[in-house]
């Protein structure tokens, strides 16, 4: 398997719910459950990557406080090079309602300052040669997102390939965000935006359209994958051929974090040569057991979402 790392938003997640309907200004409800743990977009890719047995390397940071402590322990060897930040760590309260999506309340804490430093002071790039980093929560970590060039230069001249994913922009998708993430994807060999943001980023409403437009921007040989959760997914490979993946039908749970787990599984696949379909279905796979179990489950080794153990 070609060697995988993780970039960007690591953080605090604090999960309650369902509630239904949304308190009156003043009041208290009582919810049924409550979860405390890793969150961020990097974050979540990386647990799913740690659940299903593949071996990774992530760059991000943390603030001085206890939250900050607790991330760093959760990762273990992996986070003694990150870089501590004297802001509080960044934590979102995810308020999930009956019917699987949610409301994040969130606070800037630490991820703005996470920046190209943090980077190179967490991953050694020889180490990664020729194998793909997934680059995320890129609307929230300001000083990198500055940075985004050099950083593909890194990438670039070690072999690294890029998988982007946004993330939704703070203040919408406005003309500035779309050209800006045009210029990103121009320098990443693999997209992986969930249908709306692939939507509104191309300007084009038929999924499949929007991920051959955005392809358009993006080099030769890239791919381009829309996740459409319960609709499963497509992509435009290499070759332009467009190759899709249902979703299995199941009971939500909880949605929070769905597109970084599909992201972690279908990475993992490309990374062991698996054929593009193949890629999807364990993107897909391991998604959808992920928000319909609590306490969440990814199940068993990436394997066994691309079927190669029941062969």
């Amino acid at each position: 398997m070609r060697p995988l790392a993780v970039i960007g938003n690591v953080n605090v997640d604090l999960i309650l719910g369902p509630a239904e309907p949304w308190p009156k200004a003043g009041t208290e409800i009582i919810v049924d459950h409550d979860e405390l743990r890793v969150g961020g977009s990097a974050g979540n890719a990386a647990l799913a990557w740690g659940a299903l047995g593949v071996d990774f390397d992530i760059a991000a940071n943390t603030g001085t406080d206890e939250f900050g402590r607790w991330l760093r322990e959760s990762f273990g060897s992996r986070a003694e090079k990150w870089p501590i930040r004297p802001e509080g760590t960044t934590l979102s309260v995810g308020i999930t309602h009956p019917d699987g999506e949610r409301t994040f309340f969130t606070t800037r804490g630490h991820l703005p300052r996470f920046s190209l430093d943090c980077v190179f002071a967490a991953l050694d790039g020889a180490r990664l040669s020729g194998g793909y980093a997934l680059l995320c929560g890129s609307f929230l970590t300001d000083d990198l997102t500055r940075d985004y060039p050099a950083l593909f230069d890194w990438a670039d001249s070690h072999g690294i390939t890029v998988a982007l994913d946004t993330g939704w922009p703070l203040d919408g998708w406005t003309e500035a965000n779309r050209e800006a993430t045009r210029g990103w994807l121009s320098r990443c060999g693999c997209a992986l935006l969930n249908e709306v943001e692939s939507t509104t980023l191309s300007g084009v409403s038929d999924p499949v359209e929007a991920a051959r437009e955005i392809k358009r921007h993006m080099p030769k040989n890239a791919i381009v994958v829309v996740k459409r959760g319960p609709e499963g997914a497509i992509a435009i490979g290499a070759d332009g051929a467009l190759v899709s993946a249902t979703a299995p039908a199941v009971k939500v749970v909880d949605t929070i974090g769905a597109g970084d787990v599909f992201n972690a599984a279908f990475l993992a696949a490309l990374a062991d040569a698996k054929p593009l379909a193949d890629c999807l279905k364990a993107g897909t796979a391991v998604a959808s057991r992920a928000i319909s179990t609590l306490p969440r489950s990814y199940g068993g080794p990436i394997s066994d979402a691309t079927g190669e153990a029941a062969s």
